[in-house]
């Protein structure tokens, strides 16, 4: 059709890579037709699209739905870090205050490292260990 570029006349005009140009049509952020032979045929307004595109890409300003996504995800962070320090502090209180340091008693002690089973991290702070749990039935 009269009027239409192809990909290279568009990342002349455009300035962006016909392996861009690829990628933006795979992501739907613009669209091309093809002819007989399989090559791309693009609408004049494509070239205003990508323009809104690079301007997008060169100032990245967060959509609301990053925003939710970042929010959410730190809040769950916080929340879970705030847990385990009052896991931290409510054991150590009891254990300095108690004074015992009976090996039998500590929640926090890891006897046979009995932890490995259960992976990595501070698992004891977060919830009461096997040993608390069978010392208390």
């Amino acid at each position: 059709m009269a009027g239409e570029l192809t990909i290279g006349e568009v990342a002349s005009r455009s300035g962006v890579a016909t392996s861009a140009l690829r990628f933006y049509e795979e992501q739907g952020l613009i669209a091309s037709r093809r002819t007989g032979g399989n090559q791309r045929r693009y609408e004049r307004a494509v070239l205003r699209r990508i323009a809104v595109i690079q301007a997008g890409r060169a100032h990245r300003t967060p959509t609301r739905r990053d925003w939710q996504r970042l929010s959410r995800d730190w809040r769950e962070d916080i929340d879970q870090r705030i847990a385990t320090l009052e896991a931290l502090r409510n054991r150590l209180t009891t254990c300095i205050g108690c004074g015992c340091l009976s090996i039998d008693a500590c929640e926090l002690l890891n006897p046979d490292d009995e932890a490995a089973d259960i992976g990595s991290g501070a698992h004891y702070l977060r919830r009461d260990s096997r040993r608390a749990r069978s010392a208390a039935s």
